[in-house]
């Protein structure tokens, strides 16, 4: 299994992003081959965290771009900083 993980900081309204993500980006996620899970925390302070995992590294790479496309189209005011990506293989899991 492959993990990528999306830190947002300066998240303007949490609450809205949320919904946003909710109602239009899980759908998407879990269209992505491989698609395993999806979580979207709010991690408090303005900082929302996104973790995406999938069976192998093409569903993890895919969904990079897919969420860098969707928060351009449809969260660029309430995420207003790039996010830090991190990927990998996920070596333990529970």
């Amino acid at each position: 299994m492959y993990a990528a993980v999306r830190r947002y900081e300066g998240v303007t309204d949490p609450a809205e992003a949320g919904r946003i993500v909710d109602e239009g980006f899980v759908p998407i996620m879990r269209q992505v081959s491989g698609f395993v899970a999806y979580f979207w925390v709010d991690a408090g302070g303005g900082v929302m965290v996104s973790t995406s995992v999938f069976r192998d590294r093409a569903g993890a790479d895919e969904s990079i771009e897919r969420a860098a496309h969707f928060v351009r189209d449809n969260l660029a005011q309430f995420l207003p900083n790039p996010p830090q990506v991190t990927a990998g293989e996920v070596v333990a899991s529970a």
